[in-house]
C-alpha cells in the first residue's frame, strides 16, 4: 500500500513543474523589450498608440484583465478570422503571445519601461 501522504504532495509538485515551465518560456529581457515595441508600434496602429482603442478595441488593463488568458493569447497568435485582427504567429512564438497577453492583463508597459 502506498503512503496516503504522497497524494498531498502531488498537487504541489505539479504546480511547481508548471511554474518552472512557465518561467522557462518567459522571453529574455531583450526579447521583452522588442515585444513591447512591437505591441506599442504595430498593434498601436489599430488599437491606438496608447492602446486605448481605435479601429480595434482598447487593450487597457481594465478591458483585458477580465478576459481569459488563453483566449487573449490565441487571438494574438492566430488572429480573428473575418475581422481586421491578423495573427502574429509569423513574428511571435506561442510563449511570446502568452507573455503579451499576461502583460496586457497587468497593464502594458511603455517602451521606456521595457528598456529598464
Amino acid at each position: 500500500m502506498k503512503h496516503p501522504m504522497a497524494w498531498i504532495a502531488l498537487p504541489a509538485l505539479i504546480a511547481a513543474q508548471a511554474t518552472a515551465a512557465q518561467t522557462a518560456a518567459e522571453p529574455d529581457p531583450a526579447r521583452q523589450a522588442r515585444l513591447v515595441r512591437m505591441v506599442r508600434q504595430d498593434c498601436g496602429s489599430c488599437h491606438g498608440l496608447q492602446l486605448t482603442g481605435g479601429l480595434g478595441p482598447a487593450l487597457t488593463r481594465d478591458t483585458m484583465a477580465p478576459l481569459p488568458l488563453d483566449s487573449l493569447a490565441a487571438t494574438i497568435y492566430h488572429g480573428r478570422p473575418g475581422t481586421p485582427m491578423p495573427g502574429w504567429k509569423s513574428l511571435v512564438s506561442e510563449a511570446d503571445a502568452r507573455w503579451i497577453a499576461r502583460r496586457l492583463q497587468a497593464g502594458f508597459p511603455l517602451e521606456s519601461e521595457a528598456a529598464r
